[in-house]
């Protein structure tokens, strides 16, 4: 089911290969289902471990007052590349990439279908 979801989300958002401290990232829980952003605030190294853990911390964005939420994740895990599980329930992150003129129409194309008076400078 996740799975699904994942693949119709990539069709319209544009995501990043890698996360870092000051992105929005995309989070997707499988059960309860819920889909929200979140600022990436903080990646420290997990020195407890041998292999490449991080601790990760997140400002969700649909929360009064904004929620932090700490997870200590992999690599993989953090950039999107798997599904992980946490309390046996599915979960993906992967940061979006606000930075791109991705599908749909160009500038010319939206000048050209505009419909209704349009805006002009008055001085």
């Amino acid at each position: 089911m996740i799975e699904k979801i994942i693949d119709d989300l990539s069709k319209v958002i544009k995501f990043k290969d890698t996360a870092a401290e000051g992105d929005i990232v995309l989070i997707v829980i499988e059960k309860p289902q819920a889909i929200f952003y979140a600022l990436l605030t903080d990646i420290e190294r997990d020195i407890n471990k041998k292999d490449e853990w991080w601790h990760v911390t997140f400002i969700a964005l649909t929360s009064v007052p904004p929620q932090k939420i700490v997870w200590t994740l992999r690599t993989p895990q953090l950039s999107g590349l798997e599904i992980f599980t946490m309390g046996g329930e599915k979960h993906f992150i992967k940061a979006v990439d606000f930075q791109f003129s991705g599908p749909g129409p160009d500038a010319e194309q939206i000048k050209e279908e505009k419909k209704g008076p349009s805006l002009r400078v008055v001085k």
